[in-house]
């Protein structure tokens, strides 16, 4: 198993926020979901974001990937200021650095656990692209369902071809929207595991939101959303 990643020798940040704001039209008008957030990620780090429903977790964290674009203030991803992207832009830039991992799984359910595993390094060119996601599924202990579409899967076995998916083109960022969300407690702790054994193995930057205590101590930071602001979890404790 690889170490995990020395950030010290690369103090750039992999993410860089300032100054975010965030607004939606609702039926009651106007509201303001996130006011000048701002937030430094370096890579290697796996950070964790807490906060009550309805605060705008999955909100930010769309907003981070590029998957949506802010109301105002500025995002850079990888260097790349993301308001200054189209969306074709955008894409190819996710497509290069950025893994995901959701709670609904969001696989393709005419594709079979292997094709799904393969579109991403499909998509990319690679011509290993079905000996590297044969090796993904083997890794996270799937090798005898690899021609089972998603309905024939259970919940924990959806999760695994999403990691496995999300991993499959060695992302620089992995993103995870509430991994566990649809998992009992047995399993959730299984998918825990394996999300952060690739993580050190591959050596990337996670950042995932959850409202489990227990897999946000996991990372190296946690982070509660609260009024539009992010706080961290030691100033937090000071309130």
């Amino acid at each position: 198993m690889s170490a995990p990643i020395d950030t010290s020798y690369n103090l750039s940040p992999i993410i860089r926020v300032s100054n975010l704001n965030h607004r939606v039209t609702a039926k009651q008008g106007e509201l303001s979901i996130l006011s000048g957030l701002n937030l430094e990620v370096n890579p290697g780090e796996s950070v964790a974001i807490l906060g009550a429903s309805g605060s705008g977790k999955s909100t930010l964290l769309g907003l981070l990937a590029g998957l949506d674009s802010a109301s105002s203030g500025q995002i850079q991803l990888k260097g790349e200021s993301l308001e200054r992207l189209d969306e074709d832009q955008r894409a190819r830039l996710r497509s290069e650095c950025v893994g995901f991992v959701f709670q609904n799984f969001q696989l393709l359910p005419a594709l079979t656990a292997l094709e799904n595993v393969m579109l991403p390094l499909e998509l990319k060119g690679d011509p290993q692209a079905e000996a590297d996601a044969r090796l993904l599924l083997e890794r996270v202990g799937l090798q005898s369902r690899l021609e089972h579409t998603p309905l024939q899967l259970s919940g924990g076995e959806q999760q695994r071809v999403a990691i496995a998916r999300a991993f499959a083109a060695r992302p620089s960022v992995l993103f995870a929207d509430e991994p566990t969300g649809n998992l009992d407690r047995h399993t959730g702790e299984k998918i825990i595991e394996l999300l952060f054994d690739l993580n050190r193995e591959q050596q990337c930057t996670l950042i995932l939101v959850t409202h489990d205590q227990a897999l946000a101590q996991r990372c190296q930071r946690q982070l509660e959303l609260v009024d539009g602001g992010l706080i961290e979890a030691s100033r937090l404790a000071k309130l």
